[in-house]
């Protein structure tokens, strides 16, 4: 039952961390390196890379539905931001 628990705990704190977004409308432009979907009045360029799952062949002027996640590649603290300590 304890193992049980903290498998469950463990599993809501990783899933968010492993959500992915989409983005569904039109090709406009798709290249081995990115895919440009038609959003509303906006253009989303997303990147591609080898590891990308292509189901199906993509044209220009397709429906399709495109999910992506946001990672940082690298973060970089900045001084002079002071923190606040309790008193």
């Amino acid at each position: 039952m304890k193992r049980k628990l903290i498998l469950l705990a463990s599993l809501l704190l990783i899933s968010p961390l492993a959500m992915a977004y989409q983005v569904t409308g039109p090709v406009v432009e798709v290249t081995d390196s990115k895919i440009v979907v038609k959003k509303g009045k906006d253009n989303w360029e997303l990147a591609r890379d080898a590891g990308t799952k292509l189901m199906g062949d993509v044209k220009v002027g397709d429906k399709v539905t495109v999910e992506y996640r946001m990672t940082a590649t690298s973060i970089e603290a900045k001084s002079g931001g002071k923190a606040k300590g309790k008193k």
